[in-house]
């Protein structure tokens, strides 16, 4: 996919990026990270003998840990990153008991888990988790609006008609579903999603909501909300990648046309948006200070940029990936910490505009970078 002068970055980086992971892996091999404290991972996983949702093992992230092992044991072939996503894997079982806590997001737990897992080495247990997981998510269907659901009950908020963008990157589950069992209506339920999403959330100038609110009892939009962009109507980076990456899941799993051309018209309103730095900031119609930034996007986005690229023509080809290179170039050249200071690679997320925190380490980031990386060698493990 490269050219000849780009090689050799690409080669330096998956060095440095296997460099790294070999020891991280064996520092972080019993957590779930989701950040850095002080430059060491945190752990999602903590004693919870009550039985209560005190611990986080069912927040939304806890996947991409286990998605990082696997794509090192798919470049590597050490046995040692298999066993390590194994663990993190393993953990998740208790999300099941627990059910309470789990929402729309089973997508990002289980297709870098359980559903990789099942991909490589064909574990029936994998399977059987990846199974549960899509048959939950399918239950979150709303027939009427079209749409699946976004979380539980949210304290102070109805959401029984909330749907948010960032659900093109869960129904992936549902697609390998259908593909795993021959049953067709898990793709059924995805791409009812994803076409109502496509009127109810990108707008025709290809930025998107991030939640929209149907009537959950006759269908219908009542409105949008801002939610983790800077106000409603803006454009959070984000929310633009797991729409621009995920409209390109649907095309790849169902070669259905209009899923490729929203892909292409969200990617050309983010690639007119990059800041001549490459840095992308939280909201692109953010005030312009404080500048708050999220690295996290631009990683998202490069993995989709990589993937349209694939799909185009020659005469757009190098519009998308000449895009992709400058977002992963910027990364590595002053937003990656590829020293043994900090256990994460990407510095520089924030999970959302008006979040107390902003600039740190945030688990996906890192998983998304080698994603886009391994993408560009040619030879990557696709979990989606």
């Amino acid at each position: 996919m490269l050219k000849e002068q780009e090689q050799g970055w690409l080669n330096d980086v998956i060095d440095r990026i296997s460099t790294k992971m070999d020891w991280v892996s064996e520092k972080s091999k019993h957590k779930i990270p989701y950040t850095t404290i002080n430059g060491t991972h945190d752990n999602r996983i903590v004693d919870n003998p009550t039985g209560t949702e005190t611990d986080e093992i069912n927040w939304w992230t806890n996947g991409f840990w286990g998605g990082m092992m696997w794509l090192m044991y798919h470049e590597t072939g050490n046995e040692k990153y298999k066993e390590i996503a194994q663990i993190s894997e393993k953990e998740l079982n208790r999300c099941f008991d627990e059910f309470y806590g789990l929402h729309h997001d089973v997508g990002f737990m289980w297709l870098p888990t359980s559903v990789a897992n099942y991909k490589v080495t064909q574990n029936p247990e994998s399977r059987k988790r990846a199974m549960h997981a899509a048959v939950l998510l399918a239950g979150r269907f709303n027939l009427a609006g079209g749409f699946i659901r976004a979380w539980n009950d949210l304290e102070g908020s109805d959401t029984r008609g909330w749907a948010i963008i960032d659900c093109m990157f869960n129904i992936p589950l549902l697609y390998w579903a259908s593909e795993e069992t021959g049953d067709p209506r898990f793709k059924q339920i995805a791409m009812k999603h994803a076409d109502t999403a496509m009127t109810a959330f990108v707008r025709a100038d290809g930025s998107v909501n991030h939640i929209v609110e149907f009537d959950p009892f006759e269908g219908g939009v009542i409105r949008s909300y801002g939610g983790q962009g800077y106000e409603e109507g803006s454009s959070w980076t984000r929310g633009q990648t797991w729409a621009l990456y995920g409209y390109m899941m649907s095309y790849i799993h169902t070669q259905k046309d209009d899923y490729l051309q929203t892909a292409k018209r969200i990617a050309n309103y983010f690639i007119a948006n990059i800041p001549a730095d490459g840095v992308i900031p939280v909201d692109f119609r953010q005030p312009k200070e404080p500048k708050l930034e999220d690295d996290t996007a631009a990683a998202i986005a490069a993995c989709g940029l990589i993937e349209i690229a694939k799909a185009v023509g020659e005469h757009e080809k190098d519009l998308y990936l000449g895009a992709a290179l400058k977002l992963l170039k910027t990364l590595d050249s002053s937003r990656i910490d590829w020293t043994t200071g900090s256990d994460s690679l990407v510095q520089f997320g924030s999970a959302a505009y008006h979040s107390a925190n902003h600039h740190h380490a945030i688990i996906y980031g890192d998983y998304y970078f080698m994603e886009a990386i391994f993408k560009l060698k040619g030879n990557d493990l696709y979990l989606w």
